[in-house]
C-alpha cells in the first residue's frame, strides 16, 4: 500500500535517530569547566538540549566575542565527535521504520540544529544516510530551531505538505520547530518524560519506534501506508 502523495516522515537526529544526549553532555561539561559551568542531566535537557551553538555561546560565555563563543563550541563538537565515532546506537525500532517507509516509497528527510560534520557523523556511523532524501541543517539556513524553517525546508526538499506528515524529535526546542512548521510531532523519550514532550507539543511520546501507538499514528497520518498494528501500546 502506497502513502498518500505529499506525506513524508521527518527526523531530527541527535537523540532522536541515535541516542547521543549522554555524549553531549559529557563534551560540554568539558568544554564549559573552564568557564565555571557544569551541566547535569536536567539541566542539559532545559538549557541546551536542541539549541543552536550560537544561541550556546551567547548565553553561557557572553564575555567572549563571537568568534571565541564559536570556538569554544567547536571544541566542544569535536570531542563530541571523537566519543561518539565509538558509542553511536539506533534508537530502538529505527531500522524497522526506515525499512517499511523505504519499501512504500515513503520519503524521509533529516532536520537538525548540529552541524553538517555531526550529522554525517551520526548518518555515516548507523549506515543510514542514503535513507533520506535531504539533510538539512539548521546552521545552514537563516534560522535555526526553534523557527520553524529547519523544517519548512525540509518539507519543500521533500516535495511534501505538513498535513500529512509525521515529524520525530526529543527536545523542547525542536518540537517547537516542527510543530510551527505544522506538523504533528512525536516525541522520543530519549532524555524528556512524556509530560515534558506532550507540554512542548508531541502528540504522543514513545521509548522507540516499536511502539504500536507510534506505528499506528503514522499509518493514519500518511494515508495508511502501513498495516495497522493489532493491538495499541501506551501513550505515556
Amino acid at each position: 500500500m502506497k502513502p498518500v502523495p505529499g506525506a513524508a516522515l521527518l527526523f531530527d537526529i541527535d537523540g532522536t535517530l541515535a541516542d547521543t544526549d549522554p555524549i553531549h553532555l559529557e563534551a560540554f561539561n568539558r568544554a564549559f569547566a573552564p568557564y565555571g559551568h557544569v551541566f547535569d542531566k536536567p539541566r542539559f535537557s532545559r538549557e541546551l538540549q536542541g539549541l543552536a551553538n550560537s544561541a550556546i555561546a551567547a548565553r553561557f560565555v557572553p564575555h567572549l566575542s563571537p568568534a571565541e563563543g564559536m570556538a569554544v563550541l567547536d571544541g566542544k563538537e569535536a570531542v563530541f565527535r571523537e566519543l561518539a565515532r565509538s558509542a553511536i546506537h539506533p534508537v530502538p525500532g529505527l531500522f524497522d521504520l526506515l525499512n517499511l517507509a523505504g519499501a512504500v516509497g515513503l520519503p524521509m528527510a533529516a532536520v537538525t540544529n548540529a552541524p553538517r560534520a555531526n550529522a554525517d557523523l551520526i548518518l555515516d556511523g548507523l549506515g543510514i544516510r542514503h535513507r533520506f532524501r535531504a539533510v538539512v541543517i539548521g546552521a545552514e539556513l537563516e534560522h535555526g530551531k526553534p523557527h520553524p524553517l529547519p523544517y519548512l525546508e525540509g518539507l519543500r526538499l521533500l516535495g511534501a505538505r505538513a498535513e500529512l506528515s509525521v515529524a520525530f524529535e526529543d527536545s523542547r526546542t525542536g518540537i517547537a520547530s516542527a510543530t510551527a512548521a505544522g506538523l504533528a510531532t512525536v516525541g522520543i523519550r530519549t532524555s524528556l518524560l512524556h509530560d515534558d514532550l506532550t507540554a512542548a507539543g508531541a502528540v504522543l511520546s514513545a521509548d522507540g519506534y516499536d511502539d504500536p501507538d507510534v506505528l499506528a499514528f503514522i499509518a493514519e497520518r500518511v494515508g495508511s501506508a502501513y498495516p495497522q498494528p493489532g493491538h495499541q501500546g501506551s501513550r505515556s
